[in-house]
């Protein structure tokens, strides 16, 4: 069975909590994002993209949003 989520979100919310999740595409992400934009500090926020090659990951800035 293959791995389909393409994007990895690690957030922290205002009340100190933890978020973990997975997403298979960007429209997933952006909704997921505006679902819960109240409860996350956005500067916490770290989006990983799975499917960025080596060389990308090396020189591109930290945050994807």
């Amino acid at each position: 069975m293959a791995n389909t989520c393409r994007y990895v979100v690690n957030a922290l919310g205002k009340g100190g909590e933890t978020y973990y999740t997975l997403c298979k595409d960007k429209q997933e992400l952006k909704n997921w994002i505006t679902n819960n934009q109240e409860k996350l500090i956005m500067d916490e926020l770290m989006i990983t993209d799975k499917n960025q090659s080596l060389f990308t990951k090396w020189f591109s800035p930290r945050k994807l949003f």
